[in-house]
């Protein structure tokens, strides 16, 4: 997938056609009370990021957002307002090629869709399209904790991307919400959403381990909320992600802060890609993001071999 262009002007003819509409007149399945079938993850082999004569060195995005309670606003500003800072800002800044899956996360324990998962785009309405599919449930366990480890899972054994396969080079892998990760996705729970026939259960470090083979893995905390600083949950952030866990405190700085990190990962200055936002969209991405990007390397090496610290 992915061999289509982004446009600016096919993005604000979209923007134009929003106006006034409400979030369930966007993400249409919210009428319907259920996942697109496109979406689910149940008996999918591989989504796959491919080069083609239009982008011959893609680069594979995923971004799995959490759609559970307010977590869904984040969805619908990436549609109203952001798909084109986040599209922009990657390819002014050295990311000439990017293939962005969009996914859904829920709580597997208590969701009925707790994986949505779309396709590698790079068009402009075919990132739209996938991204509109999305069914916000909005429900969540009330557990204080999401089941993000489904984006590692899939991203480690659903993906195929030239990228990786073809130059060694790892894509990106973002997962967002406001709170902790479920430390294990048991056998039943596997079989039932993904369809395997056979499972066992995983654990949240081992679906880390496999999904880094090929990823770079970043958890974007969004500091909101009732969850805004919280110990638990920012712990348990910290001890599996270290520097790749990154503390937003407005999420209206989601897409600018994404394609920052993959930016910087190739060795932009974090400087120069601050110049191109407003004052205080610059201001929120820094205060996420200036700490990891000083322990980056940005040799080639670092971000075709994998050894970026973040």
């Amino acid at each position: 997938m992915g061999y289509t262009k982004w446009s600016d002007d096919a993005y604000d003819f979209l923007k134009d056609t929003r106006v006034g509409s409400s979030a369930d007149d966007i993400f249409t399945n919210n009428r319907s009370g259920r996942a697109d079938d496109q979406m689910l993850p149940k008996g999918v082999k591989f989504r796959e990021s491919r080069d083609s004569d239009t982008h011959p060195e893609s680069l594979a995005i995923a971004v799995f957002l959490d759609e559970t309670g307010s977590m869904g606003r984040i969805p619908e500003i990436l549609v109203r307002e952001k798909l084109g800072p986040l599209m922009n800002t990657l390819i002014d800044h050295g990311v000439a090629h990017p293939q962005i899956l969009f996914g859904g996360l829920g709580d597997h324990l208590s969701d009925r869709f707790p994986l949505q998962v779309g396709q590698f785009e790079s068009g402009t309405a075919e990132l739209d399209q996938w991204l509109t599919s999305i069914y916000l449930e909005g429900n969540g366990g009330g557990q204080n904790r999401e089941s993000y480890t489904l984006a590692w899972l899939f991203a480690a054994r659903h993906t195929s991307c030239d990228c990786f396969e073809k130059r060694g080079q790892k894509g990106f892998l973002f997962t967002i919400g406001d709170e902790a990760a479920w430390d294990v996705l048991q056998a039943n729970a596997l079989k039932a959403i993904m369809g395997y026939p056979q499972a066992e259960d995983l654990t949240d470090q081992q679906l880390l381990e496999e999904a880094q083979r090929s990823y770079h893995v970043f958890h974007i905390h969004v500091n909101e909320g009732s969850y805004r600083d919280d110990p638990h949950v920012l712990g348990y952030w910290k001890k599996i992600l270290g520097e790749r866990l990154i503390i937003l405190d407005d999420y209206n700085a989601i897409a600018e802060t994404i394609a920052t990190a993959v930016a910087l990962v190739h060795g932009v200055e974090l400087k120069d890609i601050l110049a191109s936002f407003d004052k205080k969209t610059a201001g929120t991405v820094q205060h996420a993001l200036v700490h990891a990007s000083q322990g980056l390397a940005t040799t080639k090496k670092s971000w075709l071999g994998g050894i970026f610290k973040l």
